[in-house]
């Protein structure tokens, strides 16, 4: 975000959550990438010092404050090269959907623990096969008494490794077809019938725990649903806007990281006689980039302060979604190529930065499907 978004407290918070990074993450880092899932007790120490769900209400835990330090939360992580850990996941795409949808009974049991870090939460929507239609997806809930009862499996799931408690996008027979017959419901790591399945070798983000989830006559209490029953994809619409902006922000931060990270590099590096950065294709690109970074942090900030303000589409969160995850793509590689074979070399953050980016164009929607939403607003 650009200063003008910033206030005092807003700037103090940002240092706190450096020097937090700089303590709790940067130095386990490497092992947590190595074992392909942090440590747990990293939730409960950044939920004891206000780290997660802060837009959260006070009376569940959370600090009640806007946007902008969600955003802050993401920055960090992108530019200290640690956007595998999925805090922004848990506090900004899971815990909104219980406090948005769920009962009183549901927040109250999940959205403390999940501010002080206690309890984990992951959502489950892709299932093997589907990708990104929803509509077609294929684990059922039915009624058996006063308990749904859970068949099906999801795949490509987030803090599937750690998490307590997991939304799952489920087909509730009975209601339609499509989109109408889609329901969400919470389901618990200790319920009968929830089963953790292999934990997925990805190309990045290897410290982000990613499995795989089946539900096998999988037993959940009556009120454990979101809402109301059939709804689940109308509540999914308007929650990922936010989601993606999430994306878009962590995408312009990594992106002015691996800026910064060049810029240093080819002042330092010689060649020809001479820095890197005095020749002139170095210098070409390096404007380009900077134009780029600048132009998607403009447009994420001005998202940032709709969704404050309440009025952030989900056509313009898909802009920023695919636009910014797209420049990401292209900064990184250019940023890699700049640093020449050095670039290649996995142990210079660049190489990191240019696998972890990949992905950006894929999770939370890919860039097609973001393409489409933003068509079908204008056509």
């Amino acid at each position: 975000m650009h200063d003008r978004l910033f206030d005092d407290e807003l700037r103090a918070f940002r240092s706190a959550f450096k020097k937090f990074i700089a303590a709790e993450i940067t130095p386990h880092h490497g092992r947590w990438s190595d074992a392909g899932v942090v440590d747990r007790e990293v939730f409960a120490r950044a939920g004891a010092q206000g780290f997660l769900c802060i837009p959260q209400a006070p009376a569940f835990g959370g600090s009640g404050l806007d946007f902008r330090y969600s955003a802050v939360v993401a920055e960090e992580l992108a530019a200290a090269g640690c956007s595998d850990v999925f805090f922004t996941l848990h506090s900004d795409i899971v815990a909104p959907y219980i406090e948005h949808h769920g009962s009183e009974t549901l927040k109250a049991r999940y959205l403390p623990g999940m501010a002080a870090g206690t309890l984990v939460g992951a959502i489950a929507m892709t299932e093997p096969g589907t990708g990104s239609d929803l509509q077609a997806i294929t684990t059922r809930a039915v009624v058996d008494g006063d308990h749904w009862v859970i068949n099906g499996s999801k795949t490509f799931i987030s803090n599937g490794l750690l998490c307590d408690l997991c939304i799952v996008a489920v087909n509730t027979e009975g209601e339609g077809q499509g989109w109408q017959s889609m329901s969400l419901m919470v389901v618990e790591a200790t319920d009968p019938g929830f089963v953790r399945g292999k934990k997925l070798h990805k190309l990045g983000l290897p410290a982000q725990d990613t499995t795989e989830l089946h539900f096998e006559d999988c037993r959940i209490p009556m009120h454990r649903i979101l809402g109301e029953r059939g709804q689940g994809f109308v509540y999914l619409m308007q929650e990922l806007a936010r989601e993606r902006l999430v994306v878009a922000v962590g995408c312009v931060a990594g992106a002015r990281a691996a800026l910064d990270m060049t810029v240093t590099y080819v002042k330092d590096r010689q060649a020809f006689g001479k820095p890197l950065s005095k020749q002139q294709n170095t210098r070409f690109k390096v404007a380009e980039m900077a134009t780029e970074v600048a132009m998607g942090e403009t447009f994420v900030d001005r998202c940032i302060e709709e969704l404050n303000a309440g009025s952030l589409t989900a056509d313009r969160a898909s802009m920023a979604k695919w636009w910014t995850s797209e420049m990401l793509g292209r900064v990184v590689d250019e940023c890699l190529q700049l640093h020449g074979g050095y670039g290649y070399m996995y142990e210079y953050p660049i190489a990191r930065a240019w696998l972890d980016a990949r992905v950006q164009r894929i999770y939370a929607g890919t860039t097609e499907i973001m393409k489409e939403i933003v068509a079908r607003s204008i056509l």
